[in-house]
């Protein structure tokens, strides 16, 4: 089971290190927010244009890169939603199988299934080397690389669940804080 925790440790200490270099990724969204209503709006003024249509798709991709990169992150923080309806009322085994469960017969497949059907969309975007319809648009071939990415680190934060809820539900782990913010 050390082994198995082990993996866990480096599969969390991963998205750990993404999701918090990803969090950096806000600032500098809002600030190009800022920028585009400033600058749409002060152009007009002076009737000059200071935005355009690559500063709105830096926005929206910067956007896409916090949700996707950080979607690993939030469930190593068990910060997904859920129906906590019975789940709080639940002893910490009890929520360690339930979230055991989950995590194999939806998250993992869904995970999988992602993959497999994004691929050959991402695939023709490299081949044709796809940018926006927008005149001054971005490449969107890297963005939607991301997908794939970031269902991957999805998986691979599953597994690293799925283990420490294994080992919760066996009595080989502690029960974790409700932070998740597990010692072991």
């Amino acid at each position: 089971m050390q082994i198995f925790l082990r993996l866990s440790r480096i599969i969390d200490n991963l998205n750990e290190l993404i999701g918090r270099v990803t969090s950096w990724l806000v600032i500098l969204m809002v600030f190009v927010g800022v920028w585009n209503v400033i600058g749409r709006y002060l152009g007009k003024s002076i009737g000059q244009n200071l935005t355009s249509n690559a500063f709105i798709e830096i926005q929206w991709y910067i956007f896409d890169l916090v949700f996707l990169l950080g979607s690993a992150y939030a469930l190593k923080h068990n910060e997904h939603v859920r129906v906590d309806i019975f789940y709080t009322k639940w002893s910490p085994k009890r929520k360690a199988l339930a979230n055991l469960i989950g995590t194999i017969l939806f998250l993992i497949p869904f995970s999988i299934i992602v993959v497999i059907v994004s691929w050959g969309t991402i695939l023709n975007s490299w081949s044709i080397l796809e940018t926006s319809p927008d005149p001054g648009g971005l490449p969107r071939y890297p963005i939607k690389t991301m997908i794939i990415l970031s269902f991957i680190l999805l998986f691979l934060q599953g597994i690293s669940e799925a283990i420490k809820n294994f080992a919760v539900f066996t009595g080989k782990l502690a029960p974790y804080q409700e932070s998740h913010e597990s010692e072991f």
